[in-house]
């Protein structure tokens, strides 16, 4: 079994850091605010006072964090960072969905150090986590993957070699890209059908049926039928990513489809929806739910 470090206990990374707990592997965690480790450590974690302590004696080193500014300071504080405690056999992985730029930033700033690193940001969300049915959406060196696999295997279903540090990354911009963009055409159909005269469910139902629905499609309109916006995937990280996939892209004129889906979401956010599903955007077409 190894020595595992988990920085951020959020939603994602509590249930993440329970599974290694299952697996049996020997576990450090560490949480910005106080109180989330504290079922983790009844069960056997050790609570870290900082990243850097959390890193320190590890041979892996996970992140699954908020943001960019937030991955930037748990890995690259001066007094604090876990990269001032990962030592030069370890592994760092960064789990958080973050922009290309700054993951890629992070590669360079550990090869600098001689620390091996793997983007590996995930597909699914808290269900999924708490299943172990993870994707992970990997970038990095293959012996650097072949090394982790058996970790990320205890946190997921399957695993995606994309290609070097920064792919991972890209894929899961990708992802996101596609759910949120078929979460908020299916919010307007559904609105449409609503003000064209029928009845939403069964219309849709049937529209399900056809082959131009795909499975993801289903579900975020099934969800909104049934009035179901508690958080999995929040409006307000949809918005976050969407910025990051346009940014990427090289901003609003060369990505208009991702950019106008964004506008969307911070539309919902401006209606204090951001802590609520992506689904939830339906809210703003007058859904009935």
């Amino acid at each position: 079994m190894a020595r595992i470090a988990i920085l951020g206990l959020g939603a994602m990374g509590a249930r993440m850091a329970a599974n290694l707990l299952e697996a049996g592997h020997e576990l450090a965690v560490w949480n910005r605010s106080p109180g989330r480790d504290a079922a983790l450590v009844e069960r056997g974690a050790r609570r870290a006072r900082s990243p850097k302590e959390a890193a320190t004696g590890a041979e892996f080193v996970i992140a699954m964090l908020r943001d960019d500014d937030a991955s930037r300071e748990v890995w690259t504080d001066q007094a604090h960072g876990a990269l001032a405690g990962t030592n030069h056999e370890a592994i760092a992985i960064e789990s958080s969905t973050l922009s290309v730029g700054w993951s890629r930033a992070l590669a360079a700033r550990c090869a600098e150090a001689g620390i091996a690193f793997l983007d590996a940001p995930v597909a699914g969300s808290r269900p999924q986590a708490e299943a172990k049915a993870l994707i992970h959406l990997v970038g990095g060196e293959r012996e650097t993957v072949e090394r982790a696999r058996p970790v990320l295997a205890a946190m997921g279903a399957a695993l995606i070699h994309a290609g070097p540090a920064g792919s991972g990354a890209v894929l899961k911009l990708a992802v996101n890209m596609l759910f949120g963009v078929q979460v908020a055409c299916v919010a307007e159909m559904l609105a449409l059908m609503r003000r064209g005269g029928l009845a939403p469910e069964e219309a849709f139902t049937r529209l399900s049926a056809t082959p131009v629905c795909s499975l993801a499609a289903k579900a975020a309109g099934e969800a909104i039928l049934a009035g179901n916006f508690a958080p999995q995937f929040p409006v307000e990280l949809v918005e976050k990513d969407f910025g990051y996939a346009v940014e990427a892209l090289g901003g609003a004129d060369a990505a208009p489809v991702a950019a106008a889906v964004r506008q969307v979401f911070s539309r919902a956010m401006e209606e204090d929806l951001g802590d609520q599903n992506l689904t939830a955007i339906a809210q703003l077409y007058g859904q009935d739910a």
